[in-house]
């Protein structure tokens, strides 16, 4: 189960290519049914497209995925199909992930997720092209 679990990351760790896998597979499906409940979608979306930038260092990538991982896992600590407190305990993993890399998220990464969220406020795909 994809979880934050304490582990020290080092500076040339790299994200695990299952998480990666499940992020890639789930992020957009899940996105789209938690946006309404997450007060900073943008970040999310924003740290999605960050944690896939081929600039972005590996510790960051690694912090990044192992959140949005747990995001993305049905099965948490506090189920997601929880009315109401569902996706709390996703959201502080993610507010906690996000803050302690912010500064590697670029104004290139935040006009992605814009646009992304544009799209699927039109009901097209957050993957189509610009």
């Amino acid at each position: 189960m994809p979880a934050l679990d304490g582990e020290i990351l080092q500076p040339g760790d790299k994200p695990d290519p299952a998480e990666e896998n499940s992020v890639r597979k789930g992020f957009w499906a899940t996105f789209g049914k938690a946006a309404g409940r997450i007060p900073f979608a943008e970040d999310v979306v924003a740290a999605y497209y960050c944690a896939f930038d081929p600039q972005t260092p590996s510790r960051v990538k690694a912090i990044l995925i192992a959140a949005l991982a747990y995001f993305v896992f049905p099965l948490d600590t506090i189920p997601d199909m929880l009315a109401l407190v569902g996706f709390s305990d996703d959201i502080a993993i993610l507010t906690v992930a996000i803050s302690s890399i912010r500064t590697h998220i670029t104004e290139a990464h935040r006009d992605a997720a814009r646009a992304a969220i544009k799209r699927m406020g039109e009901g097209k795909s957050p993957l189509q092209a610009r």
